[in-house]
């Protein structure tokens, strides 16, 4: 049974001239509960427009977007976004920042506190509780973010992009880090990214997109038996998949990016 159902959905915009710009094209897709589902493409394939559609943040033009047998018309507190730019509250130390969801949810002090730190163990920041973000790396900050998701128990969590800013190093091991994370959690994923990488190291599905205008090329399943390794021959053989959807050649290419 679909959890999330996508159908038919098209997507317009009128620019400041005047004329009409078409994002989406007739997007169909169906996810499970549970999984883990990046959209993959260049930029102007409409992921994130599709991504803030089904975050309730944008309308469509055409056709329906359904979470668990209802219409999506507006944000809903079971679903929370992560950014790239992390939205954490400078003035208020990582603690704090992990508890604002529950005190929306009018959480009781002492409980959204004991959650707060629970999902700062998680993420690995528990010695950082009394810090400012200012205080903390770009990864870390990051971890914050994801950790102030967690805390609210989410049904689903939309991610756009979260690790682009970050350097190599620091995204692997987030990705990693998210990955395990998630699947523990059993949390539905939605993860907008244009790095085939990462696409195959986090998701269950990938959803191949293309521009001119947005639409869904292919669904390309990833099974790699539980293990995210990046060097084994599974990982290599669904990259490969990857770049002859895109018509990329790998040995051409240095950076792995679309």
């Amino acid at each position: 049974m679909s959890y999330i159902k996508v159908e038919d959905v098209s997507r317009h915009f009128v620019r400041a001239d005047g004329t009409s710009f078409q994002a989406l094209d007739h997007v169909n897709l169906e996810v499970r509960q549970g999984e883990f589902i990046c959209l993959l493409g260049p930029s102007g394939c409409g992921k994130s427009t599709l991504l803030n559609i089904l975050a309730g943040f944008e309308g469509t033009s055409e056709g329906d977007v359904y979470i668990d047998g209802q219409e999506v018309k507006k944000p809903s507190p079971k679903y929370v976004t992560i950014f790239q730019n992390y939205g954490l509250l400078p003035w208020r130390t990582v603690l704090k920042n992990v508890e604002l969801g529950l005190e929306e949810q009018d959480v009781p002090r002492d409980e959204r506190e004991k959650i707060a730190r629970h999902y700062l163990e998680v993420v690995g920041l528990q010695d950082f509780a009394d810090s400012h973000p200012a205080e903390l790396s770009g990864g870390m900050q990051q971890r914050v973010a994801i950790a102030r998701a967690l805390a609210v128990d989410p049904e689903i969590i939309f991610m756009d992009e979260p690790f682009a800013a970050l350097d190599a190093l620091t995204r692997m091991k987030l990705q990693d880090e998210v990955s395990a994370i998630c699947r523990e959690q059993h949390k539905t994923i939605i993860f907008v990214t244009h790095d085939i990488d990462e696409a195959v190291v986090l998701a269950d599905r990938i959803v191949v997109m293309t521009p001119n205008p947005g639409h869904i090329k292919t669904v390309i399943p990833v099974d790699l038996h539980g293990r995210r390794d990046r060097t084994s021959p599974d990982f290599w053989d669904i990259r490969e998949k990857i770049f002859e959807c895109f018509s990329l050649k790998p040995e051409d290419k240095t950076e792995y990016y679309i």
